[in-house]
């Protein structure tokens, strides 16, 4: 990875907050306030049990929680908007006033993404990309609240190369938010492993992450035990946090700058290693160009 990715940028969110990106790995920490995720479903499903979760997460190096109360599984239930933010509300609420970590919505719904940031989320993270309800992007704007974009497949043809298809769509997310003034700096993108993607397609995102580059914004990764990690590694969902963390050190070598990830302590282990290559493979690259 060029020694330009690693250098130091800030992401401004919510509530006048802001992180840095670049020179060390960021982890954002799942939890999933639903009965019916596909690997922890129904663990954290009372606000006690998410909120103990998030500073749990926190409290082993995850700088984000990243609250969802709808899980985005394949064939999962659509969960009414009021239904979501009764599970996702209480639990930004609780968080907000008991860690420093940086909190975001994991939504595609406009009013959730709005009532969420009121109560304390800096961030909202659009599986859909704006593509579903732009309006979250005006709420962006108004609030200053970080934004993640997310790829996805779903509901919609893809283009046959599957970097191509990124391009198309996530230069499409992001015309949505400048239309409604949303700052770049604002902005992270993910380019959405497991979403109507099946093995060879993201093993091919993996091989080719770094081409994302191009679209000149800072990347995140959430492979965390999704089903092509099954498919190589044998294991089921509960049993693909080692695997998850290979992906993580890989996708990191490659440019990856934030992790989304159900175990917080194997990654930050595997991305700390991941980290001082990166570090000391940039030294050398500096005293080789001196």
């Amino acid at each position: 990875m060029p020694v330009a990715q690693l250098e130091s940028r800030f992401w401004r969110v919510g509530h006048g907050r802001q992180i840095e990106l670049g020179t060390r790995s960021v982890i954002m920490a799942i939890v999933n306030v639903t009965p019916d995720s596909f690997s922890d479903g129904g663990r954290y499903q009372t606000v006690d049990a998410a909120v103990t979760q998030g500073l749990k997460a926190a409290s082993e190096g995850a700088a984000i929680i990243d609250v969802g109360g709808e899980s985005t599984r394949p064939g999962a239930d659509i969960v009414s908007p009021s239904e979501e933010q009764a599970r996702v509300l209480p639990v930004i609420e609780a968080l907000r006033g008991r860690t420093d970590a940086l909190i975001s919505i994991d939504t595609y719904r406009a009013e959730t993404a709005r009532l969420a940031v009121s109560v304390g989320a800096h961030i909202i993270n659009d599986v859909f990309g704006l593509q579903k309800e732009p309006e979250i992007a005006g709420i962006a704007a108004e609030t200053g609240a970080g934004l993640c974009l997310m790829h996805t497949g779903r509901d919609r043809d893809k283009l046959p190369d599957v970097v191509a298809d990124q391009v198309l769509f996530l230069q499409r997310s992001l015309e949505i938010a400048s239309a409604a003034g949303v700052l770049r700096d604002r902005i992270v993108l993910d380019p959405g492993f497991g979403f109507a993607k099946d093995t060879e397609e993201n093993m091919e995102l993996m091989a080719r992450f770094s081409e994302l580059h191009r679209l000149g914004l800072p990347l995140l990764a959430g492979t965390s035990r999704k089903r092509f990690v099954g498919a190589i590694t044998g294991r089921e969902a509960p049993d693909r946090d080692a695997g998850t963390a290979a992906t993580s050190a890989l996708l990191r070598l490659a440019g990856a700058v934030i992790f989304r990830v159900h175990d917080v302590a194997i990654n930050r282990d595997a991305l700390a290693i991941a980290d001082a290559m990166l570090a000391a493979r940039c030294s050398f690259e500096r005293r080789d160009l001196a």
